[in-house]
């Protein structure tokens, strides 16, 4: 009998939004921070030294007309690298920052139809732990195996909750924009703006603290069609520190002909990071009406020569 794969989906688009209200919440159960004696919390923001340890409560809800069990563990976030958007490691993974150092009170928890229970959870932050911003969540995931797209591929589903842990010490925010390249496709029509052009880049987090990128997109030198510059919009909204990311862009009316270089410019709050690619375009429709003008320049000068030489002199004996 053949055993079916067990792949583990964190739902992390809903889980791991932006904080807001309800942020940890898949439309069947939840994960959020117990609210604080003086506001509600959407996620949880833990300043600590190195060698403490820090207690806090969850709670999980259950909004389905079942029963539901979870497996509650402490995870490791990182930014994908398709997009740079948050995920968190699977309950199998190894975990090697926030996720070694946290451990719920309970670790399986049974929550009944529509109802809530508080589970606490401790960190222990190393004393060797090094300062700056530390991200996780605290997730809770769905024993229950659901089909996946295969005959053989059963799915369980996680939500998680942020964790923000601030490690105390001297913040060092550092950004750096690499391996830039600008991909230019002609298009059939100039100034048409459907050229298919686009912008890679990697945006890569050099310091210690996460980071809330601006990119935008600048071009010199002497070319034809398309702006000056533009800013960039698929730009994760969090770069944790040490992450690095791949990005894509695609540039609509870019300059189909000509040279120059064409630079991104990546700024956070007190970092700024900077990468350029040159480039040199000339079209083949270009390309063939100047050759065209070329040769038609070159004839009219050798007629014109022509016509300017004297006739021979001519006589008889």
């Amino acid at each position: 009998m053949r055993r079916a794969f067990v792949a583990l989906l964190i739902i992390l688009l809903t889980a791991l939004s932006p904080a807001r209200a309800g942020a940890a919440d898949n439309g069947e159960w939840s994960v959020k921070p117990a609210d604080s004696a003086i506001t509600p919390r959407a996620a949880f923001q833990l300043p600590a030294r190195p060698g403490t340890t820090l207690s806090d409560r969850a709670i999980v809800t259950n909004t389905t007309a079942e029963k539901l069990t979870f497996r509650l563990y402490v995870a490791d976030a990182y930014n994908t690298e398709r997009d740079g958007g948050l995920a968190v490691r699977g309950l199998k993974e190894t975990q090697r920052d926030v996720g070694s150092w946290g451990k719920p009170e309970r670790e399986v928890v049974t929550v009944p139809a529509r109802s809530s229970v508080t589970v606490g959870f401790t960190l222990t932050v190393p004393r060797g732990a090094s300062p700056g911003d530390h991200v996780g969540a605290l997730v809770a995931v769905d024993e229950r195996v659901q089909p996946g797209a295969g005959s053989h591929i059963g799915v369980q589903r996680g939500v998680g909750a942020r964790i923000y842990l601030r490690v105390h010490g001297p913040a060092k925010p550092g950004l750096s924009v690499e391996d830039v390249r600008f991909t230019a496709q002609t298009p059939r029509i100039p100034w048409t703006g459907s050229s298919g052009s686009s912008v890679s880049y990697t945006l890569h987090n050099t310091g210690n603290v996460k980071l809330d990128p601006r990119v935008s997109l600048d071009i010199g030198g002497l070319f034809v069609g398309g702006p000056d510059g533009r800013q960039l919009k698929n730009v994760p909204g969090e770069l944790l520190p040490g992450q690095k990311v791949r990005l894509t862009e695609s540039w609509s009316g870019a300059p189909f002909a000509g040279w120059g270089e064409v630079t991104v410019t990546a700024t956070a709050e007190k970092a700024r990071g900077t990468g350029s690619d040159s480039f040199l375009r000339v079209p083949w429709l270009l390309a063939g009406i100047l050759a065209l003008l070329i040769a038609a320049w070159l004839l009219i000068r050798h007629r014109r020569r022509k016509a300017r030489r004297p006739a021979p002199a001519g006589g008889s004996e």
